[in-house]
């Protein structure tokens, strides 16, 4: 039954170990990506935080959507959902609602699903970004958001930071522990012969005929 509470708990230890250092470089990569880059990306995917509700009930306020770039941004269809400079400084993320061919131009007009009214601006196929994937992260935003501020910094990165070097030098300490115990034990019993082992006899018995 020891044994089985032993294996348990070791199990136990190294799910934990395994969860803390998961976290840890998860929060540290999305702290140093967004310090960098303003947002993350990797392999021509790109996560993105959603600050309003225009595209509630689809995207909700403080979510995360990955979207991926486009190749062609004037192959673009109605009903695609993209990303887009509405203006110089002002990145929306919204859904195309009409493709106009102007000459050698396409421009989309787009619209947020919570929206009445389309926006007032169309959008130039040169100015998407990406197209929205579909998968959508709810409020992961506020956490990423949180990250970044000197407080979150220290709650999200540094505590438990300082929770797995802890808990890293109690699992050395304990294996270093129980090394000792399994050599002393070793000696102890090297030292003790069994009593089941016959003495060599001193005087040897000669028959004579």
């Amino acid at each position: 039954m020891k044994s089985i509470f032993k294996i348990l708990a070791k199990a136990l230890s190294v799910t934990i170990s395994i969860v803390l250092f998961i976290s840890l470089v998860s929060l540290l990569c999305m702290v140093i990506i967004t310090h960098t880059t303003g947002e993350a990306k990797l392999f021509g995917y790109q996560l993105v935080t959603v600050h309003s509700g225009s595209m509630e009930p689809a995207i909700k306020t403080g979510s995360v959507i990955l979207v991926t770039e486009v190749e062609d941004p004037s192959a673009l269809q109605v009903g695609d959902v993209i990303t887009f400079y509405q203006s110089f400084d002002r990145i929306v993320t919204h859904r195309i609602v009409e493709v106009i061919q102007s000459g050698d131009e396409v421009l989309y007009r787009t619209k947020g699903d919570n929206n009445e009214n389309p926006d007032m601006t169309l959008a130039l196929a040169d100015n998407v970004l990406a197209k929205y994937t579909g998968i959508t992260v709810p409020y992961m935003g506020y956490v990423a958001k949180y990250v970044n501020t000197q407080v979150g910094l220290i709650l999200l990165l540094v505590v438990p930071g300082i929770i797995l070097l802890v808990y890293s030098i109690h699992l050395i300490y304990q294996a270093s522990k129980e090394l000792r115990q399994h050599k002393d034990a070793s000696i102890t019993s090297a030292s003790q012969p069994g009593k089941q082992e016959e003495e060599t006899p001193l005087v040897h018995s000669i028959r004579v005929d």
